[in-house]
């Protein structure tokens, strides 16, 4: 998937979804949670990049999903999943847009990770 800006109203926010490249892995009480080769980076205005995991690649078995729900108006509603067994630190780790508006439509069945709520989110060399 070649990489592409996204013109969404608003005052200079752009959002970019290109394919990572290498493989990702999500750690978090000391297991794997996701392991992917087709992990996508969004990178939304001056917000850190982000990856996002297919569902598929992620330990969905490993997941709760939380009563948690958040509203972004450029990507639309997310739902939050907690990883029970990685402890307190890990509640609502996990965010995904289930129906995600038009613009961004790459990332709906993708998975994305608080980087300060798992152990880690590596990218490794393909």
């Amino acid at each position: 998937m070649p990489e592409r800006t996204v013109k969404i109203p608003g005052p200079d926010h752009p959002i970019t979804v290109a394919r990572t490249g290498g493989r990702v892995v999500v750690t978090a009480g000391g297991r794997v949670i996701a392991d992917t080769r087709e992990a996508l980076t969004l990178r939304e205005g001056r917000y850190p990049p982000v990856q996002y995991i297919p569902r598929k690649d992620v330990d969905l078995a490993s997941l709760a999903r939380s009563a948690t729900t958040s509203y972004c108006p450029y990507k639309g509603e997310a739902s939050y999943f907690s990883i029970p067994d990685a402890g307190q630190r890990s509640v609502d780790a996990i965010w995904t847009y289930e129906t995600p508006y038009v613009a961004v439509a790459e990332i709906k069945d993708h998975m994305a990770f608080y980087p300060d709520r798992v152990d880690a989110i590596e990218e490794r060399a393909a």
